[in-house]
């Protein structure tokens, strides 16, 4: 996907030509205009992306080149950058575009990228394009956790500028060491993080739930939930089980496994009477504790059960600490997920070994260079720390921190074997004895945990310990896997496979059908038709629209829910099988999709509409960004095309699946070339009874429906209407729908106020006709006026036989449209609005968008007044009414039987109760039922749906 203009080898041979006392003086002054993060598949990329807008400032004149030890600078900080490929397409190409020359824009996304990898993500795509201003362009760049990818850009400007001007304030080391802590905290741990490699592998969709480790996998129906190595199917009950070391030991001994002797005080007084009742050597441990906290070892002595009680009970929440035998032997850690042992880890506890020269301190600094070691779980091993624990610890074994070990001799740093306190570990999965296999299995068993970390101490695990006297010290939930996945020593067992085994078995769904629909006009209804054949279905949809986020029917949320967010809470939903999103151009512009595919993308059309905003400025560039859920279709997708329009047709070339047409044009010629090629198209054809709609395919043709039969479409004469049936029944057609379910929900779908509000609701009251629309830009308004044209021309209109015909009397309609629209934009609707109806009537939205009030009011009466003035028009007079329910009044005020009146609104519900008011009925809310009275919907069944509230 390539968006904006690329600089050229031409101007970067004309910038590198320039003297240099004719370029600005070189200033450290790029700048980050703007930040924008997208969450999924967006207008510039196909992955999730940081957007930074930067300024060059003077810098545009000065490519990397050309700034004295800027290259060599970068490389010497960070080495790994110059190995990018770049556009070249081979390992070192960014070193050799530094060396040539390139812009500093370019430079920050590809350091960008580097501080990430820094941190220990794994990025690599990104591009810079112009942003069409001098100096300005648009850095685009992958990111892991968005917060690390915010952070990153900031730091590479920053760094950029620091290369080009130093300034002695910016320490480069430490704020690298900062971003790598920012991502240890931000980024999934090592478990979490197999896991959803895993699970991405598969297929598998996630969503991360919250700022720490609980992620959810699959979507709606399907979903799965986990918590670094809990899952959806971890007993709570086994898990406090676990948690209570006391418990656990009693029922493992219980089940007849090999555990040490224990006893649970909250005094260091009772810790000394239970470890002389034991007998010496114990060891202290807190009874709720983890990752080896304030575990102490082989303790001999009164006074050191003492002082191994306090360390113990500052990490005991419940005051309790646990002292068990003490049983020598390796450590061993047997990770047995669904039942069965899927690895071993030999973990061997943080240490040095001398060699005769340099002190401890030394030697762990020596270590802790070591590259495979980082900050926390950024790399396969932690670094060793030395703290009060590890001092005491050296001094235990003769040694101090600054003595100088004899060679060969090992020095503790820590007491366990914890990755975490810097230990390292050493693959054993193979090399254990089938008995100690069964006893960890059974183990994990009786604690009742689908995925359990049994911690066995033991001579050797090849051999049985119920012959060497080794035995079960602890059972953990939520094991780590980094010691099984990243073995120090030994080959990376993938245990995160069984995980998911467990959670997804072979022939389980994870996703849920997705339909995107997005274009111009006619998005909402062609939604809510689709939504509606699959709900007659018996599916569970849940939908997005421009008024709400629905779940199986029911109004959860009231807002405009067209954006990637809405979409998140659907596939959230543990309910929904099948969802339906309203996409609209906004949420792809501020954030993407907000989901990785879908599985259907409707695209209706692209008209100019929202033009001149957030960069994008023609036809083209919009048909781009609606293109977006297009290029989301996967292989065994569908994407749903309008084929009478000439940039939406176009986009079948970014579609990775198949093409459904859909097309109004009598033989249009590109279609019937698509049909002869064995593709299908949904058409209209003509014959003596009227349209049918079918679906053609080769030499197959499937009827759907008679057009005149469906409600929605005012028997044909509500052209949009006919084509959002069309595009409706094609993305039922193509997510599964049989074709009797697809007749069925359009012919029982109605342009109601109750199922569709502010969409072609058609009503009389006492003689007048209303028309309640959203029409709220000129090709919307110009399709509504071509109804209202078909609706008033024809003499059999009427609602009772010999009625007299609308064609000679007056039309009324209120109009507005957003603030955010061009003037130019406004203008048209006036004229469009002056072409249709005799008295307009312009209002304004409460919200403006930043446009002073009453401003767009006066382009649209400038564009009535030009139509009248060339004498376009069939307006006799126009007027301005700011308020939306004023105006909707002032039009019925002045109404008479025969009259037509049209109101374009943003508040449908309210309208509607206006009406309900004047007909003397009671408005219905969201549970009420319609009464009978002098108010009546034409063309659809009100008891159809509830009305949700506005």
């Amino acid at each position: 996907m390539t968006r904006g203009r690329t600089v050229t080898r031409e101007d970067r041979q004309r910038a590198k030509r320039e003297p240099a006392a004719k370029k600005p003086r070189l200033a450290a002054d790029l700048t980050i205009l703007q930040t924008q993060v997208f969450r999924g598949p967006n207008y510039w990329s196909y992955e999730p992306c940081v957007r930074m807008l930067v300024d060059l400032g003077s810098l545009e004149h000065w490519p990397s080149n050309t700034i004295p030890g800027f290259a060599a600078g970068l490389l010497e900080l960070l080495p790994g950058v110059g190995e990018h490929s770049c556009s070249l397409g081979k390992r070192g190409g960014f070193r050799e575009r530094l060396e040539e020359g390139t812009w500093l824009g370019h430079v920050a996304e590809h350091v960008a990228l580097e501080l990430q990898r820094e941190s220990g993500a794994h990025i690599s795509r990104g591009k810079t394009r112009s942003a069409g201003a001098s100096g300005q362009y648009n850095v685009i760049f992958g990111y892991a956790e968005e917060q690390v990818g915010r952070a990153a850009g900031n730091l590479a400007v920053r760094l950029v500028n620091h290369l080009v001007k130093p300034t002695p304030e910016f320490d480069f080391r430490l704020e690298l060491e900062t971003l790598i802590r920012l991502a240890e905290r931000r980024q999934f741990g090592p478990s979490t993080q197999a896991i959803i490699d895993e699970a991405v592998g598969r297929d598998i969709p996630w969503i991360r739930l919250n700022e720490a480790s609980l992620v959810q996998l699959g979507q709606g129906k399907y979903q799965q939930r986990i918590r670094a190595t809990m899952t959806s199917k971890t007993s709570a009950l086994a898990v406090d089980i676990a948690g209570d070391k006391k418990m656990t030991n009693r029922l493992l001994a219980s089940a007849g496994l090999p555990v040490p002797r224990s006893e649970v005080v909250r005094t260091d007084d009772d810790a000394v009477a239970a470890a002389t009742r034991i007998g010496f050597p114990v060891v202290t441990k807190p009874l709720d504790g983890n990752h080896g906290r304030g575990v102490g070892l082989e303790l001999s002595t009164e006074r050191a059960v003492r002082t191994g009680f306090k360390r113990a009970v500052r990490e005991s929440r419940r005051g309790s600490v646990v002292v068990e035998s003490y049983v020598t032997g390796n450590d061993y850690r047997v990770l047995v997920i669904g039942g069965r042992m899927v690895a071993i880890a030999e973990r061997v506890p943080a240490h040095v070994t001398g060699d005769g020269k340099h002190t401890v301190r030394e030697l762990v600094e020596i270590e802790n260079r070591d590259a495979r070691r980082g900050i926390g779980h950024e790399k396969v091993l932690t670094r060793i720390a030395i703290d009060e624990t590890a001092t005491e610890l050296v001094k235990k074994q003769g040694f101090a921190l600054d003595g100088v070990p004899p060679a060969q001799e090992r020095v503790l740093l820590a007491a366990t074997g914890n990755m975490s306190t810097g230990g390292i570990s050493i693959d054993r999965t193979w090399d254990a004895h089938e008995d100690n296999v069964e006893i960890a299995e059974e183990a994990a068993r009786v604690v009742g945990l689908d995925v359990a970390g049994i911690d066995f101490l033991a001579p050797d695990i090849a051999l049985p310990v119920r012959e060497t006297g080794g035995a079960i010290v602890e059972v953990n939930a939520a094991p780590g896997f980094r010691m099984h996945t990243h073995p120090t020593e030994g080959e990376p067992q993938y245990v995160a496979k069984h995980v998911v085994d467990g959670l997804f078995p072979p022939g389980t769904p994870s996703r849920i059908p997705i339909i995107a629909v997005t274009g111009s006009n006619g998005k909402t209804t062609t939604t809510r038709m689709i939504a509606h054949i699959f709900r007659g279905m018996g599916r569970d949809v849940g939908v997005t629209k421009t008024d709400g986020i629905y779940i199986d029917e029911r109004l959860v949320r009231r807002a405009d829910a067209s954006g990637p967010r809405s979409a998140q809470m659907v596939l959230q939903n543990p309910r929904i099988d099948l969802a339906v999103f309203e996409v609209a151009r906004g949420g792809i512009l501020r954030e993407g999709l907000g989901y990785g595919r879908n599985d259907v993308a409707v695209v209706l059309n692209v008209t100019g509409d929202h033009l001149g905003l957030r960069e994008i400025d023609t036809l083209e560039q919009l048909a781009a960004v609606k293109q977006v859920p297009v290029e989301a279709v996967p292989r065994n997708g569908y994407a749903v095309l309008n084929a009478d329009d000439p940039l939406v047709v176009e986009m079948r070339r970014h579609c990775s699946g198949s093409v459904i047409l859909f097309s109004m044009q009598d033989r249009n010629e590109f279609v019937e070339r698509w049909i002869r090629r064995g593709r299908k198209a949904v058409v209209l054809e003509h014959g003596p009874r009227g349209e049918m709609m079918v679906i053609r395919e080769g030499r197959r043709t499937m009827p759907i429906a008679w057009v005149h039969t469906l409600p929605a479409t005012f028997e044909g004469k509500a052209r949009m209407m006919v084509q959002n049936a069309m595009a409706a029944a094609a993305a039922a057609h193509a997510a599964g729908a049989h074709l009797h379910d697809i007749r069925q929900g359009l012919r029982s779908f109605t342009t109601s106020i109750y199922q569709a509000p502010g969409r072609l609701n058609v009503l009389e009251l006492d003689g007048v006709k209303v028309i309640i629309d959203y029409a709220h830009n000129a090709a919307g308004l110009e399709t509504l006026g071509d109804f209202v044209e078909r609706l008033t021309s024809d003499p059999t209109s009427g609602e009772r036989p010999g009625e007299a015909s609308w064609t000679a009397n007056l039309r009324v309609a209120v109009v507005a449209t957003a603030g955010d629209r061009r003037d130019e934009d406004m203008r048209e609707l006036g004229e469009v609005a002056a072409r249709y109806f005799d008295d307009v009537i312009i209002r304004e939205d409460r919200n403006m968008r930043g446009r002073p009030r009453g401003d767009a009011a006066r382009l649209i009466l400038e564009g009535v007044e030009g139509a009248i003035a060339k004498g376009l028009a069939r307006a006799g007079s126009a007027e301005i009414v700011l308020d939306e329910m004023e105006a909707a009044r002032r039009a019925l005020d002045r109404s008479r039987p025969g009259v037509l009146v049209v109101l374009c609104v943003d508040y449908a519900t309210d309208v509607y109760r206006e009406l309900e008011k004047r007909s003397g009925v009671a408005a219905p809310d969201v549970l009420g039922a319609h009464e009978e009275g002098k108010l009546q919907a034409v063309g659809g069944d009100p008891d159809l749906i509830d009305l949700p509230p506005r």
